[in-house]
């Protein structure tokens, strides 16, 4: 799978293709989902991550996958730990060539 470049993270695919296009607000959506504003908007705002739980509500709510909402998450996370990697202190245990 080829790594993007800066992905967005979830809650602002989630604002700018769900929320916006139909006119909702959080708190409608929130309402909606089950789960409180402070939730939500702590998602649409890239505060917090979309966990298994929230996908599923997400993919009820507008008829997506939860794996594509997990899929963009990991993505995210991914491209996040992959921009820290120079600080991680790993030491090599693999041989380039095993015999």
């Amino acid at each position: 799978m080829m790594q993007m470049h800066n992905p967005p993270h979830p809650g602002e695919i989630l604002r700018e293709l769900c929320l916006e296009p139909l006119g909702i607000s959080v708190t409608r959506a929130a309402k909606a989902l089950g789960v409180s504003r402070k939730t939500l908007s702590a998602i649409v705002n890239g505060r917090a991550g979309i966990s298994p739980e929230m996908a599923i509500r997400l993919s009820i709510a507008f008829d997506t996958t939860p794996e594509s909402w997990l899929n963009q998450q990991s993505q995210f996370d991914l491209w996040l730990a992959r921009n820290k990697q120079q600080e991680f202190k790993v030491e090599r245990l693999a041989f380039a060539n095993p015999v």
